[in-house]
């Protein structure tokens, strides 16, 4: 394909510096966040104040308030969250965490946060979250936007995993999930540490098509997501991510079909998700979703997480929210969000990525309730036909 013609098809989302700011402007800073929290969280205003110090400089708490916050912190940090029977005698014997009110809106619902995410999980209530999607930096030297992550020691990202992970578990419920996406390398790390916190339940496999080759290795084209749960009551719903396939072989018993669909759209089989998923495709220029993030997650994948693991108004939360792949993913599928990142030009991304999904809610692979394998894009086309003219609500995912 030619140049002129790439361009005319390039969908990548840039920002001019003016449109930067605009978009900027939505997301909430430390300070309005802790303003925000102070008029409806239990927790101790000052630790809310001194948090916000921490993430917004120009915020400064007096001597008195960050004392109190110091006092405060410890005491909410013997707090623990049930995760699995090494902490459910801890749990037990502890009193209620500090949250938001029963009754009480989640204030900061539906926002992107600018800021340090270990400062910032320390504002948040106890207890809100009922997932957990962390796309973490991988233990590699990369620019990201205006920062950039240097390889550490085995032991060193050990101690950052734990440490974000310490920051970030008193904001989910006794019954949410957590999912973190790794590569292998980080993988070997993560997989051995989650089960300090969590119940682990599965490791998922995603087959990945960009990827640079090697010359002295196997070209890497795989990446892990690792599943675990806070307790042994979680939410999964199996029909829900289904994977709609097509059917190469059609077996017929008297002369019907025998476990798959004829249909307008082809011959498929809706099959249960198993935890290899070849049906991803990273985002690239020609997609809408495409940005400039070095390490994009598709919304397809973050997708299948969140109809797996959360109920319709489930609240997600990512620390890690680079350009917004879970929050857009997340508001097309009505649920609540927040997420959290530290890089300003990311922030007005996924502040811009979040806007255009009021006009276009559709998922790549997404259509009829499943997620469909990889070519089969008039299948998909002809099921969005076929809902909009029985105006039926999926047609928005597709």
């Amino acid at each position: 394909m030619g140049e002129k013609a790439r361009a005319g098809r390039n969908k990548t989302i840039y920002l001019t510096e003016e449109e930067e700011k605009r978009y900027l402007a939505s997301c909430l800073t430390g300070a309005e966040l802790a303003g925000m929290l102070a008029g409806s969280c239990e927790a101790a205003p000052a630790v809310v104040e001194a948090r916000a110090a921490e993430v917004n400089p120009a915020h400064v708490a007096t001597s008195a308030q960050a004392q109190a916050a110091e006092a405060a912190q410890a005491a909410a940090d013997d707090a623990p969250v049930e995760a699995s029977a090494a902490f459910a005698a801890a749990s037990a014997s502890s009193a209620p965490a500090p949250s938001l009110a029963a009754s009480a809106p989640h204030p900061f619902a539906n926002r992107i946060v600018l800021g340090d995410n270990m400062a910032v999980l320390d504002m948040l209530p106890h207890r809100f979250a009922d997932l957990l999607i962390a796309d973490p930096p991988y233990n590699l030297d990369k620019t990201y936007g205006a920062g950039k992550f240097r390889k550490m020691e085995g032991a060193d990202y050990e101690a950052y995993t734990r440490r974000w992970i310490e920051k970030v578990r008193h904001t989910l419920k006794d019954t949410a999930s957590i999912y973190i996406c790794c590569d292998w390398r980080s993988s070997l790390i993560i997989g051995s540490l989650l089960s300090d916190y969590f119940l682990v339940r599965n490791r998922i496999t995603w087959q990945r098509e960009k990827g640079r080759g090697a010359v002295a290795n196997w070209k890497n084209s795989m990446e892990d997501v690792w599943f675990a749960t806070c307790s042994k009551e979680y939410t999964f719903d199996v029909d829900a991510v289904k994977q709609r396939r097509l059917v190469r072989a059609p077996y017929r018993e008297g002369g019907k079909p025998k476990g798959w669909q004829d249909t307008e759209q082809g011959r498929f089989r809706d099959t249960y998700p198993s935890n290899f998923w070849d049906d991803i495709s990273i985002p690239y220029w020609s997609m809408p979703e495409n940005t400039g993030h070095p390490a994009q997650k598709p919304e397809k994948l973050f997708a299948k997480l969140i109809l797996a693991s959360t109920e319709e108004n489930g609240f997600v939360l990512d620390p890690f929210a680079g350009t917004g792949a879970s929050a857009v993913a997340a508001k097309k599928l009505n649920r609540r969000y927040l997420g959290i990142e530290i890089d300003p030009g990311y922030c007005a991304l996924a502040a811009r990525r979040l806007e255009m999904a009021d006009a276009d809610r559709t998922i790549q692979g997404y259509a009829d309730g499943v997620f469909w394998e990889r070519n089969t894009s008039q299948g998909q086309q002809k099921s969005r036909r076929a809902q909009a003219s029985r105006g039926a609500p999926g047609d928005l995912f597709v």
